[in-house]
This record gives structure tokens, sequence and C-alpha cells, in this order.
């Protein structure tokens, strides 16, 4: 029998009660790590608890608002205490924001919505656990992004410049995290197959879109998104867990400030 990847890890995922976050967090857990998951709904953060548990994994769960710092680097804290350690850290928080308008049309609050938003959940959560993270234990911060940070598409304004600036903070942040011994890899799936289906905010998102061309959100991503990838299909939410696991690992303990693009070939790097 192989080892489990994670075997004796303590990993914190934010928006662990999420399509992504919850689906990093089976996987994690059936991989040996023991799993704190924090969010701000606790049915969502107790559904996905519960499965890890029927699965005989470690779980703890949190209600916790990722934009207060105070109370995230209070749980960095205790989880540490606790744990003894933080090995790997996920930031799964979404952020609703606007795809699709010009910016003749587009406001200043609705273009800085997501700029701020992942920026800054991300800031807060990396800044909370980095100090429990490395030296004795190597750490894994793991980081999400979209290939909006590529492509040049008219209407994704406030969404490219996010997720441009999410995978250089993952790459800046390696460099001063490295000498601790703490790696920092971002990882940049397209538009989730499954996620709507699993309660994703991005039914809401697309679901414009969709309608305009008369179809469903499944169909825009079935018929629409995944015919511009190489692969003509986009990530499913077990491809992104699987990955993570993987990456989060001792196995690529060289690999850090980069990007796995997990987009189906909708960008070749």
């Amino acid at each position: 029998m192989s080892a489990l990847l994670l075997e004796n890890k303590n990993a914190v995922i934010y928006g662990g009660g999420g399509a992504i976050g919850g689906a990093v967090a089976r996987v994690f857990a059936r991989e040996g790590a023991r799993v704190f998951i924090a969010g701000r709904s606790p049915a969502k953060l107790d559904a996905v608890a519960k499965d890890i548990a029927a699965d005989g994994g470690l779980v703890e769960t949190a209600q916790l608002d990722v934009f207060d710092q105070q109370a995230v680097e209070e749980h960095a804290a205790a989880v540490a205490a606790t744990a003894g350690s933080i090995d790997v850290a996920l930031n799964a928080v979404s952020v609703m924001h606007d795809q699709g308008t010009p910016l003749a049309d587009l406001t200043l609050e609705e273009f800085m919505r997501p700029i701020d938003g992942f920026l800054r959940a991300l800031f807060i959560t990396s800044k909370a656990v980095a100090p429990h993270m490395g030296h004795e234990r190597p750490g894994v911060i793991l980081t999400l992004s979209e290939p909006g940070s590529k492509l040049a598409v008219a209407g994704i304004l406030g969404h490219s410049v996010s997720a441009a600036g999410k995978e250089a903070f993952s790459r800046v942040l390696a460099a001063e995290l490295a000498p601790a011994d703490i790696r920092v890899i971002g990882i940049r799936p397209h538009a989730v197959a499954d996620a709507p289906e699993a309660g994703s905010y991005t039914r809401d998102l697309f679901q414009p879109a969709a309608a305009a061309g008369g179809q469903s959100v499944q169909g825009f991503l079935e018929d629409g998104l995944a015919q511009g990838t190489l692969l003509k299909r986009l990530p499913r939410l077990s491809e992104i867990a699987e990955t993570a696991a993987f990456l989060a690992s001792d196995r690529v303990g060289v690999m850090t400030g980069t990007i796995a693009n997990l987009s189906g070939g909708a960008l070749v790097d």
C-alpha cells in the first residue's frame, strides 16, 4: 500500500465549506491530513465535516469571516497551538464579481470588488498562517487563480486584474518565505465543470452570459467555455483537489513560486 500524501500534516482551508474548498478538504483528509476548515456558513462546513468524519478523517470547523484580520490571526494561532503547527494552507474564499461589462459601463466599485476582495483575503490568510509554518516542518501555501490572469478578453477587467494579482502575489511571496522552508504554489483552474452543481457561486456568476446565449449554465460551460480549451473539457472538482494534495505533499518539495495550470489547455504556459 502506498503511503498517504499528507500523513501527519495539519491543513487549514479557508472557504472550506465551498465547492473547491470542500473538495480539497475531503481529499486532504483522505490523504492523512488533520483538516481545519473555516468559513462563514456553519451548515456548509458541517456538511463537509460530516463527510470527512464518516470516512474516518480528522476535521475541525470554525465559523470565520476571512476579512476580519484579527479573527483570522487568532484562529491560526489556536490551530497551531492545538495541532503543533500549520503545514498546509489554502485560501478558497470566493468573491462575487462582474464578468461581461465593458469599461464604458463598468463602475469603479465593480472594477475594484474582485481586486480588493480576493487579494485582501489572500493577504490576511497568508499573513496569519506564515508565522506557524516552515523551519522544522516544511510548509506549503496554495493559492487559486483563473485563466483571466493571462487572457485578453473584453469585459473582464476587474476579474483579469484580480487573477493576475493573485499569481503575482504567489510568486513574490514564494521568494519571501523560501528561507523559512515554506513553498507557495498557485493553482489555476478554468471554470469548474461540476462546481455549480456543488453549490458554487459560479452558477450565479455565469447565469447572465448563459441566459444571453439561450443556454443553461451547464450548457454555457460544456458547449461554450470548454470548447476554448485544448482538451475540450473543463477541470472537475476532484481533479483540482487531487492536484492540490499532490502539490502540498513532500513529493514535490522543490516546487515553489510557480503556477499549476489546470485550465484544460485554455492557456499553454
